[in-house]
């Protein structure tokens, strides 16, 4: 049985008050059939966070402008259905498994990723002209509808992305840790965070379920509501970075 991930320090700026219990959760978390690139089921994953002792989960599946398995010609709300798909099975599995599901869409532009927090189905169904919006208008029109906008991390390198690009003027927060990414890309977001007066956040950006072994995400004291009350938390940096990596 994968064992409870151990107490980390915190980062979190200002923030040196210790607890000895934190309600930990993932944050960027890909699973299958949706995420083109995921390779662990709704379920797996979901039992295997409840085994090592989270407390929720968030179901950041890549959009429909990102790395989806999708039929790209399919109508819109066709494509918007099989998006939640995923994360409508976790929630049908949340009571049973005994694991809090909550929602978070990863929207891409050329390899250039933003989670976007606080936005449901009926809000994007709602909303069929958004693939004929920049990127940049886009993300405003989140950020105007209340969402938590985070750039998923900033300063990664591979050989699909031909360039770095920062939108500083158009998200609110910071991926500085994802679990996937080197320390000197995680290194680079988190001066980056620092210089724009940016929140840090943190994700495990796993697409492998159980098979991860480095992790990280956001924790607090006392449990969270529902996506709202984390948007507020982290607004408010009322939340806490954390990382581990799981013993071999």
């Amino acid at each position: 049985m994968p064992k409870r991930p151990p107490p980390t320090q915190n980062i979190q700026k200002n923030n040196e008050k210790k607890v000895t219990k934190m309600y930990r959760y993932e944050t960027h978390l890909h699973t299958v059939p949706v995420s083109k690139c995921a390779r662990a089921s709704v379920r797996d994953t979901m039992e295997f966070y409840k085994s090592i002792g989270y407390d929720g989960i968030f179901i950041t599946n890549h959009f429909i402008d990102g790395n989806i398995n999708v039929d790209r010609s399919l109508p819109y709300e066709d494509r918007i259905n099989f998006y939640f798909s995923d994360y409508e099975e976790a929630k049908r599995l949340e009571s049973e498994i005994g694991i809090r599901i909550f929602l978070g869409v990863e929207v891409s532009y050329a390899g250039t990723d933003f989670l976007v927090y606080g936005l449901d189905k009926e809000w994007f169904l709602s909303h069929p002209d958004l693939e004929k919006l920049s990127k940049k208008q886009q993300l405003a029109l989140y950020m105007e509808n209340g969402a938590l906008v985070i750039h998923a991390h900033p300063f990664r390198e591979s050989g699909h992305i031909d360039h770095i690009r920062l939108f500083p003027r158009s998200v609110q927060g910071i991926e500085i840790i994802n679990a996937n990414r080197t320390d000197f890309e995680n290194e680079m977001a988190k001066q980056y965070a620092d210089n724009y007066g940016f929140f840090y956040f943190a994700g495990s950006d796993n697409h492998v379920g159980g098979a991860q072994k480095k992790f990280a995400g956001m924790e607090s004291e006392t449990p969270i509501i529902d996506e709202y009350d984390f948007i507020e938390r982290v607004r408010e940096s009322k939340m806490q970075v954390f990382a581990w990596k799981r013993e071999e």
